[in-house]
This record gives structure tokens, sequence and C-alpha cells, in this order.
């Protein structure tokens, strides 16, 4: 393997920049311009420098946030512990985020300069509302957060020469764009869930393709053949992060263009823009990936073809972005509607109070949770092309492994994005169904699937000591943390436990109040559902395996706590969250107390069919067990030529003249 020198990676870091920043900057301005981002406030205008210089800043941090970030994740990806380019992936990435935390931290004072509507100042009374903003309104302790973050990459990158340790890195910068997300543009608006999620997966998805492009295009070797082998595996994280842009960007547009005629505006000009560019990115990708990346290793002049493309899709890469940003700053449509009376419902909760609840309103209410949405099709459609790869070459997948994942999946899609989730911010009964389904149901259908196992059987394995999908979930789940976690024991507790965790302490509240607590419940609920339900019926290879009875006596004992746990809020006389669920004025349905009653009743009672269908499973994989059992005895008895059954029969010979010489 050969690596470039430092000359090279300087001047195609350079030329890489020079095209994204260049392209960034002219597409901005021409944003700001048609969409009026830029023009003065008609209240507390903090002048034109703050006006022009915050986008442009926003432009900097979000194209150094890209490459620091997807520079990891392409190394994580794509290079092996041993390959030196992994260094200089890391080099790259520490540059990019010490750029990130200069232009963040601009961005930060001045994003606070037009808020406040002052000027900067060396005042004591300038530090102090600067400090206040960073650590007691919401907007500024997110780009706070962002800004530390930025920091945090930068010293750990320069210190760690890890091939885990740059995954836990690309982590890191993942979660540093959460903050982002939730600040984002729109994000106070009806559908603020739809708005925070699009917003989040844009971020992740662009960083991924600007990000992983630039450590591509920087960090290759000079060996044709591994340039081949790097571009193909970039394709596919690229091809991943351009369905990701599609899609978030759809579920922006639902949220703040109300009608098709509002695309005849500045906001919806700018926004028209943007797509345009998207789709040429998305034509120039497909041109390199179906065309180009087959003969990178032919020769010199191929492979000048596809780094001139590469170097053009920069240009587009960085007009888009530079679009992005000036849309950030472009009032929408919907930012002009005027809002009428507002009730209880739209205070605690962003949106208008549902109507009332009837059993065809569980079929046509829908609230969609679009990154459960995109995780469901998603595992779905990765599934049957694993099962589509055993086919091809020949080999067998239970139907029924398959008719249970999807169905998992189809219900996990229902739960976070229909009724359920339409009404469970206003009714604690449907929450309590939620719960139930998302902790018991879906793991009872997921866990038969054997998900890790026809990864390992369908995934291809690296020869080269890198690590793709199947060499990182063979990682993570023998990590020392997940085999504790797995654990029959600790996945019996943590089961169990969690419903008093949950609901007696402030995580509820959270959970209930904020969009971010509420992914983290739906992600919670099922890892402890899923890890419980492996350790009963799990197909998949796990850490211990108990004795069929020893199973279903923790089945039991969990099972009991999850009933004494439903009394008790079927006994209960206070009002979980009253704050909530009491001053929702809703005026329909049961009252508040008794709502929360039918939800005790539903945690007690609707854990039944998951518990029947876990008991008759194991029974089940437990008469199955007994009879390849008395199988495996029977051919060792043939083998040694029925040895052990003469040996017992003289054993009970032994026995009964014992007993007659008594």
């Amino acid at each position: 393997m050969s690596s470039p020198t430092n000359t090279q990676s300087v001047q195609r870091a350079s030329l890489a920049s020079a095209a994204l920043i260049g392209a960034g900057l002219i597409a901005v301005v021409a944003g700001l311009l048609i969409g009026g981002g830029a023009a003065a406030q008609a209240l507390a205008d903090p002048g034109e420098v703050v006006r022009w210089g915050l986008p442009v800043a926003k432009l900097v941090m979000n194209f150094s946030m890209a490459i620091a970030i997807g520079t990891l994740i392409f190394a994580a990806f794509t290079l092996s512990q041993a390959n030196p380019l992994l260094a200089r992936a890391q080099v790259i990435s520490s540059i990019a985020a010490a750029v990130w935390a200069v232009a963040g931290a601009v961005n930060f004072l001045f994003t606070y300069l037009s808020v406040a509507g002052v000027g900067v100042s060396t005042s004591e009374s300038f530090s102090n509302s600067l400090w206040l903003f960073a650590t007691e309104i919401e907007l500024g302790q997110m780009l706070a957060l962002n800004l530390v973050a930025a920091v945090i990459l930068n010293t750990l990158t320069i210190s760690i020469r890890n091939l885990t340790a740059t995954a836990m890195l690309a982590a890191l910068g993942l979660a540093a764009l959460i903050p982002l997300a939730l600040i984002g543009h729109a994000v106070g608006s009806e559908n603020h869930g739809m708005a925070v999620n699009s917003i989040g997966i844009h971020l992740v998805a662009v960083t991924i393709w600007v990000g992983g492009l630039f450590a591509l295009f920087v960090v290759r070797g000079r060996d044709a053949a591994e340039a081949s082998v790097l571009t193909k595996r970039y394709s596919s994280l690229a091809l991943l992060a351009f369905v990701l842009v599609a899609v978030s960007g759809l579920g922006s547009a639902w949220v703040r263009i109300p009608d098709l005629a509002s695309l005849n505006s500045p906001y919806g000009h700018l926004l028209l823009l943007k797509v345009v560019t998207l789709a040429i990115l998305g034509v120039v990708g497909a041109l390199y990936r179906r065309n180009l990346i087959a003969r990178l290793s032919e020769g010199a002049n191929k492979a000048k073809a596809f780094w001139s493309l590469v170097a053009v899709e920069f240009g587009i890469m960085g007009a888009a972005i530079g679009l992005a940003t000036a849309l950030a700053r472009t009032a929408s449509p919907k930012d002009g509607e005027l809002i009428g009376e507002v009730t209880p419902a739209q205070i605690l909760t962003g949106s208008p109070l549902p109507p009332e609840l009837t059993p065809i309103r569980l079929l046509t209410e829908w609230k969609l949770d679009l990154v459960w949405l995109i995780i469901g099709v998603g595992a779905i459609w990765m599934y049957l092309a694993g099962v589509r790869r055993l086919a091809k070459r020949g080999d067998k997948w239970p139907i029924g492994r398959t008719v249970s994942w999807i169905a998992g999946m189809l219900v996990l899609i229902y739960t976070t994005s229909g009724a359920l989730n339409a009404y469970q911010e206003y009714l604690f009964s449907m929450h309590m169904i939620g719960h139930m389904i998302l902790a018991m149901g879906i793991p009872v259908l997921l866990v038969p699937g054997a998900p890790v196992t026809l990864l390992m059987r369908a995934a291809e394995k690296r020869q080269d000591g890198s690590r793709g999908m199947r060499e990182w979930v063979l990682w993570a789940v023998h990590t020392k943390y997940a085999r504790f976690v797995a654990h029959p024991i600790v996945a019996a507790i943590l089961f169990a436990s969690s419903l008093v965790t949950f609901y007696y302490t402030p995580l509820f509240a959270w959970a209930t109040n904020e969009h971010l607590g509420h992914e983290w419940m739906v992600v919670h609920f099922l890892i402890t559902g899923y890890l419980f339900a492996q350790a009963l019926i799990g197909v998949d290879p796990g850490p211990v395996r108990l004795a069929y009875p020893l199973r279903l006596l923790m089945l039991i004992g969990t099972m009991a706590f999850h009933a004494f746990f439903g009394l008790s809020l079927m006994d209960g006389s206070g009002l979980l969250l009253s704050d909530w669920y009491g001053a929702m004025g809703r005026t329909w349905g049961e009252t508040p107390l008794e709502d929360q009653h039918t939800g005790g009743a539903i945690a007690w009672g609707i854990g039944e069919l998951p518990t029947a269908a876990l008991t008759i499973i194991v029974s089940v994989q437990w008469f199955k067990a007994d009879g390849r059992e008395a199988k495996r005895l029977d051919r060792a008895s043939d083998r040694t030529g029925n040895q052990d059954v003469e040996a017992y029969n003289q054993m009970l010979a032994k026995l009964n003249a014992r007993k007659e010489e008594r």
C-alpha cells in the first residue's frame, strides 16, 4: 500500500476546499439576495457585518464539521488498522475539527449578536449576557455543546491512532449534530418532531456524503487497485447518504411548504434550486458508480477522468450547502401565517388536539416519525437483500424467520408513526399501549428473525483487516459491555426495573416533554425488550444460555413484576405528570385519572399476550431440544452397538439381585 506524500495531500485538500468553499460562498450570497436572508431587521438590527458574517461563518462551520466527522466515518468503514492511510485520515479530521471550532465560535458570537441586536463590547455586562446565552438559553446551549464537541474531537483525533477509537470518535461527532437539529429552522413549527428528524437526518447524510468524498479525494494512495476498492466502499455510503438526503428533504418541505403555490416565493425558489443541485449530484454519483469505478485501475487516463469528475462534484456540493445555509436564514411561507387562538394542547405539544379517538381512527390517524420509518423500511430491505443473496448461492433461509422479521418491522412503523404516536402525547393509555408493544410485542417478532445470523451468512467477509457492517456488528456483539447486558439475568433485571426507573423518575417527564427524550424512550424500550426476548427465545448466539426450566421461571418472575406495576397504576389516586396530561384541555374521552387507570390495566393485561407467546415458543424449543438430544443419544448408542443399553440392563439386574438377597 502506498500513501500519498504530504505535498500531494495538501494540494488535494486545497483543491477540494477551494471548490467547496468557493462554490458555497457564491451560492450563499446569491441565496441571501434571492431570499432576503441578509436584509436589515426592523427591530434591533445587528449590522451588516453580523447579517452577512453569520451565514458565512455557518457555511465554513458546516463544511469543516462535515469533513471532520465524515472523514472518521470513511476511515472506520474503509480502512484497516494497519493501513497508513488511517493516520492521514485522522490528521485531516483533527485539522477540520480545529477549523470547525473556530468557525463555531464565530457562529456562536454572531448568533448572539443577531438575537440580542447588540454590538460587540468589552463591558462586563456583555460578557455576563454572553455567558447567560451559553448556559441558560436553549439556542446558546445547543451551539455551545456543538462547539465543545469540536474541541474534544480536535484533541482526541490528535492523540488516538486506533480503528475502534476512530469509530467511537465518529459516533461522538454524529452526536454533536443533535444540538443543531434541535435548534434548526422550523423546529418551532406545528410538526416539531418531523422538523427535528428531517434536519437531523439531513445533517447526518450530508456529513457522510461530503466528508467521505473529501477523505477519499485527499487520503487515497497512489495504488490504483486500492483506490478502486476504497471508492467502491465509499460509493455504498454515498448511495445511502443520497437516499437519506432525498427523504429528509421531502420531510422538511412537508413541514415548511403549506401548498404548491408557496413554491413561488423566495423560500420556494431557493428550495427548488437546492433540489436541482442535489439531483445533479445524484446523476454525477451514478455516473462514476456505474461507469468509472470499475475502470479506475485500467490506466492513468481513466483515473484522471474519475478524479476530475469528483472535483466537479465538490463544486456542486458546495453550491448545495451554500443554498441550504441561505435557506436556513430565509423565512418560510409558514413563518408568516397568522396564529389564531392557542389551546392548552398547542402550548404543551406544539400541535392542536387531535379529534376524539374512535376505533376507525386507530387506522386513519397518522403522525409520521421519519427516523423510525426509515429504520423500519431500511431494515426490511436489508433483510430481504440478505435472504436474496443466500438464495442466489443456493443456501436456504427459513421463511418463518423472514415473515417474523417483516411483521416486527411493520408493527414498529405503525407504533411509531400511526395512531399510537398521534395520540400518545394526549392519552396515557395510548402511551402505555405503545410502551407494551415496543418492549414486549415487537421484540417477540424480531428476535426469531435472527438478524445477526443472517448478516454473518449473507455479508461478504473482508480479507484486508478493515471493518464493514459485518465486522462492526460482530465487534459490537462481542464487546464486554454487550456480553454483560445480554446476560439473561441482567437482561431480565433491566427489562423489569425499567418500568419503575422510567415512570417514577424525571425520565418520564423528559420523554414526554422533549422530542429527544421521546426518541430515547423508543430506543430504550426496544433494546431492553429485545435483550430479554433474546435471552428467552433467541436464535442468534448469546453469551449464556439458561436451561429451559430456568427460562420459564425467569419469564414468570418478570411478568409478575409487570403485573404489580399495572396494579399500582390501576389503584393509584395521584396523576402522573399532572401538569401535562391533566392540563391538556381534552374535552373528550375519559378523565386523565381514569385514563391512567386504563393505562395500568393495559400494562397488566396486554402483557399476557406476549407472555403467552414467549411461553409457547420456549416450550416448543424445549421440546425440540429434548427431541434432538434423544436422537443424538440413539445415534451414539447405535455406533457403540447398544453397549449403553446392555450396561443399563446389567445395572438393573444387579440391583434386582441385591433385592432378592435381602
